[in-house]
Formats: C-alpha cells, structure tokens, sequence
C-alpha cells in the first residue's frame, strides 16, 4: 500500500504546487523585483535598487505611524476578542436554555463583508458622537477605538464557534477528578480546562493576530485613515501609496513586501510559542 502510495506522490502533489507556484510563488517572486523598480507599468520598469526601501522610512512618517497604529489595534483586539470569546464559549456550553439561538446571533456579524461593516459601523459611531457636534474623524482616539469595537463585534462569534469545539472535546472524567480532588473553578479553568483547549487558542490566536494585522475593507469604510491619516493601519497607507501617488508604485510595492515579511514572522512566532504550550502540557 506504502509503495502505491509513494508512486503516485508526485500525482498527488502536482496540482497543489502548480497552484501554490502559479498563484503565490511567481507572483510574489515578480512583486519582489518590482520593489526594486521605478514603474508605470510591469513591461515598464527601471531598476533603482534599495532607494524604494529607503524611501519607505525617509520620505515622511507615513509608514511608521501606520505600523504603530497597527501594532497597538492589534494587540488590544487580540486581548479582547479571545478573551470575550472564550468567556462567551464558557457561558455557552454550561447547557443554559437558547444556546443554539445565542450561537447563531454572535456568529452572524462574522458573515457581513468588512466594507458593509465600516459603513454600518460609521453610522452608528457618528450618531453617538452627533451629540457632542462630532464625528468619528474628529479625533484619531475615535476611529482607533471604533476599529477595535467593530473587530470584536464581527470577530468574537466566529472565535467563540472554535473555543466551544475546543471545550465540548474536553474529557468530562478530567473535569470529575479536579472536582473530587477539591480545585477551585477557578483552579480548574486555569490548571485544567485553559491547557487542554490550547490548539483552540492557538488556531484563535492565529487568526485575530493576522487578521488584526492585515485589516483593509473596515479602515478602509470607517475612516478611510482620517484625520490626517493618523487612523491609517498599514495595509490601507500602502493602498494609498499605490494609488495615491503617482510615481510611487515602486515605493508602494517595497511597503507590501515589508509587510508581508512582517505578518509572516509574526504569525510564525506566535503559532512556535503557542504550539510549544500544547507540547508542554
């Protein structure tokens, strides 16, 4: 059977590295080389070296600003929607009566798309702040702080979904031992229950982390980086580059492979120490 198995590998295989080489490999390959270019056009480029990457840091604070803006909403969403998320899965399979229904309505935001959500969000966010004669561009702390709202709403019901599998799994004698040898709840969730769903928040933890990190569509449609792009996350001030400034693809090319490299070592290190956790324990 092995030796079947072994003979028709590169059958197998064929197809997904055709799709990863065609779809991702070339593509990044080639968007590389640009970085390196001044261009109109990919049939239209010329070679400049490392000035694109030094423009990147020199030019204006652009970048900069957008990479702190990014790192501190991403910190805090992670925070919350695992937290909320994981207390709401906790809540959800104690066997309380509408579990199902509760379920259903905090996963729904996750299927509205991101620039729907910007728009709604937009909207309720001015009404509140009408009161006081304001709107959401009024102070970079508002659309900063609505960002982190809208990515909890649409996020912690899909996040929720996954930490109740996570639970629903856990061995129930496990449960019974720590009950008979006297731990607390809290020594429980903590010393038992928190370890054993560790893969849940690894895969939970990996996703907020990258989707934080790579939000568009809902900057995008709350904000659009106003005021004066100070709300301005990295892959909308790249966006902006682009297509913003003529003459500065290449500037803008060398800003998407930052960040690709960027999101990559991040999500590799987060997903090294989280794995190592699950190996621990």
């Amino acid at each position: 059977m092995q030796k079947s198995l072994r003979k028709y590998f590169a059958v197998f295989v064929l197809p997904t590295l055709a799709a990863f080489v065609i779809a991702f490999l070339i593509p990044f390959l080639f968007g590389l080389y640009l970085s390196f270019t001044k261009f109109t056009t990919v049939t239209n480029t010329q070679w400049v070296g490392w000035e694109n990457y030094i423009r990147v840091f020199t030019d204006n604070n652009d970048f900069l600003h957008a990479l702190w803006i990014t790192v501190a909403f991403t910190v805090v969403s992670v925070l919350s929607v695992n937290l909320l998320a994981f207390g709401l899965a906790l809540l959800l399979t104690r066997g309380i009566r509408g579990t199902n229904l509760f379920r259903t309505v905090f996963f729904m935001p996750n299927l509205i798309g991101g620039i729907v959500l910007g728009y709604i969000w937009q909207l309720i966010i001015n009404g509140l702040l009408l009161s006081a004669g304001v709107d959401i561009t009024y102070d970079p702390k508002y659309g900063f702080w609505g960002l982190v709202v809208l990515m909890n709403w649409q996020m912690i019901g899909y996040m929720m979904i996954i930490y109740i599998a996570g639970l629903q799994n856990l061995p129930g004698d496990v449960l019974e031992a720590a009950e008979i040898d006297g731990a607390s709840p809290w020594q429980k969730l903590r010393r038992v229950t928190i370890p054993m769903v560790m893969p849940s928040i690894t895969i939970c933890t990996f996703l907020t982390l990258t989707n934080s990190f790579k939000l568009f569509d809902q900057n995008f449609a709350l904000t659009a980086g106003a005021p004066m792009k100070k709300t301005a996350m990295l892959a909308l001030d790249i966006y902006n580059t682009f297509y913003g400034r003529i003459g500065d693809e290449g500037v803008g090319q060398a800003k998407a492979v930052l960040f690709f490299l960027m999101v990559a070592v991040i999500a590799f290190l987060q997903l090294r120490a989280t794995r190592s956790r699950e190996v621990e324990q």
